[in-house]
């Protein structure tokens, strides 16, 4: 039997009315768990309604207030977190280890929306003239929307909207429509924290819910995660809408093993890296650079740790990679393999055709690595979000650091080495937005920001952390005086503080 669900609309479910639906699968079993409504234009459209009449009285509680909401949202995430990583792994797929992780990296961001009273205040300068005072403040945008990936169904939306509604803006948020149960549970957790009705709405759907979050003129900003093709066209469409954008794309990350790295160290960070969540990961390592005498012994030390890679169904506490979320993606990263065996890649472990018993029909494919890989070959040059770690050899550190450099994307990457000279180099001189220094998955805790550059970007802020409180904030500057005595009369000058 199957589940319907529903969307989330002014405080509370609502029925699908498009008569469109999608399908939620178990990816360890492959079997059909529920039908997702998709939103079509007008359900989209009862969704910004609701938020746009809750805005005005939520933005004009204190941030006090609202810190306190958060505060009781931190508390009643953290008593669920389980049973919110338990619907990840129903639904994604990923080990319940992991999901755990998720939801925790997700708590942080919460903690940090706490402080918004701290993080709100302006600047204030007396006396920047003669009786005039000048300072800013930040007032909130007012409807903003958020579009979520599958890989992340609970961490990625709770980077955009804890900081958006603490900083007084509404929030509606479009999940995936392949894992979106996570998101309705965080939607009642909001509720329960005292978050007032149509502050926070969930609507569910595909193309036509995106297209009317980009169409619709009362919304003031868009956050995005995703492929860089879609990532590019959120921002292009969005802006030419008249809204704030921000748009977070693809990655192939590298991490560079240096001579003198410690290459059992360096292993561990590759497996962990490249196989953790099935590869599933937008700070994913998919290419190890093995710098000159590296190469041999770390292929040595690579390969029978693939091989005895322990993959089962996420809720396998023994196990340490689950499914790929959908048969469709499944045969997409099968295809990316069959790409690298044509293209002239040594692939040194298969991880094609894995079947485990009483999981046959699961969307299941083994740890796979490939050697030899080149710049000019597609795996190389092409995100393919699974389970797939190519090696590039190359003689020094400065051609590491051109190949890295030379890629579209900048998302993250890590160098490992005893070398302070090389690695500090290395942070210096590298073209990508987030960097590890013997850390294999650099992603920035809350309190700092997320986000790559180049093609992995597109728009000028970062999510999460100060550059989330810019991005879900307008500034507004005001310079003051009260004047005394009998006007000067006009003036038609430049006007300068004397």
């Amino acid at each position: 039997m199957t589940t319907e669900l529903q969307h989330w609309i002014g405080g509370g479910r609502v029925a699908g009315a498009s008569g469109q639906f999608g399908d939620v699968y178990t990816p360890a079993s492959g079997e059909l768990t529920a039908r997702v409504p998709f939103a079509n234009a007008a359900e989209v459209g009862k969704a910004v309604a609701a938020a746009a009449k809750a805005f005005s009285g939520w933005a004009a509680t204190p941030p006090l207030r609202r810190a306190r909401v958060m505060f009781k949202f931190n508390e009643l995430m953290n008593r669920q977190r389980d049973a919110i990583a338990k619907v990840i792994t129903a639904e994604h797929g990923k080990v319940f280890s992991d999901a755990q992780g998720e939801v925790t990296r997700g708590i942080e961001v919460i903690e940090f929306a706490c402080g918004i009273p701290h993080l709100l205040k302006g600047e204030f300068t007396e006396q920047v003239g003669s009786g005039i005072d000048a300072w800013s403040v930040r007032q909130p945008l007012g409807v903003c929307a958020g579009i979520s990936p599958f890989n992340f169904p609970a961490m990625v939306p709770m980077w955009m909207f804890p900081v958006a509604l603490a900083c007084g803006n509404s929030f509606i948020l479009k999940p995936s429509e392949k894992d979106p149960s996570a998101a309705m549970m965080i939607a009642e957790l909001l509720k329960e924290a005292g978050l007032p009705d149509g502050v926070f709405s969930v609507v569910h759907g595909g193309r036509d819910a995106v297209e009317a979050l980009l169409a619709h003129p009362d919304i003031a900003s868009i956050s995005f995660v995703g492929s860089t093709p879609i990532a590019e066209t959120i921002y292009r469409v969005g802006c030419a809408n008249g809204k704030r954008v921000q748009a977070l794309g693809g990655a192939k990350n590298h991490l560079v093993v240096m001579p003198d790295a410690d290459l059992e160290q360096a292993t561990d960070a590759l497996i962990g890296s490249a196989y953790g969540s099935a590869g599933e990961r937008c700070m994913a390592i998919s290419v190890a650079v093995a710098v000159g005498a590296a190469a041999e012994p770390l292929m040595k030390r690579l390969e029978p740790r693939v091989r005895a890679l322990k993959i089962g169904p996420g809720t396998d506490p023994d196990a340490e990679m689950g499914p790929l979320v959908t048969r469709q993606h499944l045969d997409k990263v099968h295809g990316y393999v069959d790409l690298g065996v044509k293209e002239g890649a040594k692939l040194v472990v298969d991880g094609r055709g894995l079947k485990l018993q009483g999981y046959e029909n699961g969307f299941f494919i083994g740890g796979t690595l490939f050697d030899d890989v080149k710049p000019t070959m597609r795996i190389y040059q092409e995100e393919i979000f699974g389970p797939v770690l190519g090696v590039v050899r190359v003689p020094d550190f400065d051609h590491a650091v051109q190949l890295i450099n030379d890629h579209e994307f900048g998302n993250g990457t890590a160098i490992f080495t005893r070398d302070g000279d090389a690695a500090r180099e290395f942070v210096n001189q590298i073209k990508v937005g987030m960097v590890g220094v013997n850390v294999p998955i650099p992603v920035p805790m809350a309190f700092h920001s997320f986000g790559g550059w180049k093609r992995s970007l597109f728009g000028d802020h970062y999510m999460h952390g100060p550059e989330g409180v810019r991005f879900f904030s307008h500034l507004k500057t005001i310079t003051s005086r009260w004047p005394t005595g009998i006007r000067a009369g006009s003036e038609f000058v430049m006007p300068t503080m004397r």
